[in-house]
C-alpha cells in the first residue's frame, strides 16, 4: 500500500474559550517519519469490556489515569505529562495534530490508512511526537446522542488502545461534535486556500479536536482502558515515571 501524507503548516497562539470541530480519514505506511514537535491488580482493578474497553469519566479515575490538561488543572504545580496527540478518525482519511495547551495544536499530517496499518502507524506517530496521550474526536448528533460513525470509531479505538498501553500511551475519546466547522472557519481566516483545504481539513479538524479538549481543561476526555487489569496497571505506572523524570 502506499503511503500517503500531507503537512501543514503550525497556526497562531491558543486563544481560551472557543468552539472546536471534526472530520475524518484513513491510510498510510507505519515507518512514515513525521517531523518532529516543537505486576498485577488484585480485586481493585478499574475493569473494562471485553469487547472494545470501557470509557470513564475524569472523576471516576485515580490520578494517574486523568488526562494531562485535566491534571494541570487540578494541581498547577504538576509538571508531568508530554504531549497530546488529537486524532480525527474518518473512514478515508485520519488528520492528526499536536499541542500540549500552550499554544493553539498544529495541524500535523493527513494519513490514508486503515486496520492495523493506521493503528501502528498513530502509536509510531505518537513515540515521534513524544505525546503520551491520544485524544481521539467521537462523532456525535448535535443533541450529543451518538451515530453509526460512532460505533465505528469506538470499534477502532478499542483495539488501539490494548496496543497503547502496551506501550504505556493512554487513549481517550472527546466529543468533536462542530469541529470540521470550526476547522473550516479557521483555514479560511488563516487564508488557506480552497484548493488546499480539502487535502489539509482532516488535520485543522484534529487540531480544533485538541483545542476543545485544552480548552475545557480535559473535563469531556473520557479514557477508553483495555480490560487487562496488567496493562491497566501498566498505564498508571508508566504516568508515574513520567511524573518523576
Amino acid at each position: 500500500m502506499t503511503t500517503a501524507v500531507v503537512s501543514v503548516e503550525p497556526p497562531a497562539p491558543l486563544v481560551r474559550g472557543c468552539t472546536s470541530t471534526a472530520a475524518s480519514s484513513a491510510s498510510t505506511s507505519s515507518s512514515h517519519r513525521v517531523p518532529p514537535p516543537r505486576g498485577r491488580r488484585g480485586a481493585g482493578a478499574i475493569r473494562a469490556s471485553p469487547a472494545s474497553g470501557r470509557t470513564e469519566g475524569a472523576g471516576e479515575l485515580p490520578t494517574p489515569l486523568l488526562p494531562n490538561a485535566r491534571r494541570r488543572r487540578l494541581d498547577p504545580l504538576w509538571h508531568g505529562g508530554g504531549f497530546s496527540l488529537g486524532v480525527d478518525l474518518g473512514d478515508a482519511r485520519t488528520g492528526l495534530a499536536i499541542g500540549r495547551g500552550i499554544t493553539l495544536p498544529r495541524p500535523l499530517t493527513v494519513l490514508k490508512l486503515r486496520g492495523q496499518k493506521l493503528e501502528l502507524t498513530l502509536l509510531d506517530v505518537a513515540r515521534q511526537q513524544e505525546a503520551d496521550e491520544l485524544i481521539i474526536g467521537l462523532p456525535v448528533s448535535a443533541d450529543g446522542r451518538e451515530t453509526p460513525q460512532s460505533n465505528k470509531v469506538r470499534s477502532v479505538v478499542g483495539r488501539l488502545s490494548v496496543q497503547a498501553a502496551e506501550r504505556g500511551l493512554r487513549v481517550y475519546l472527546q466529543d468533536e461534535h462542530g469541529t470540521s466547522i470550526d476547522a473550516l472557519d479557521y483555514m479560511i481566516s488563516r487564508g488557506v486556500k480552497k484548493s488546499a483545504r480539502d487535502v489539509k481539513s482532516d488535520a485543522y479538524a484534529a487540531a480544533m479536536i485538541l483545542k476543545r479538549y485544552f480548552t475545557s481543561e480535559g473535563q469531556g476526555a473520557k479514557i477508553v482502558l483495555p480490560k487487562q487489569s496488567e496493562l491497566q496497571d501498566k498505564l498508571i505506572l508508566q504516568s508515574r515515571q513520567d511524573a518523576d523524570i
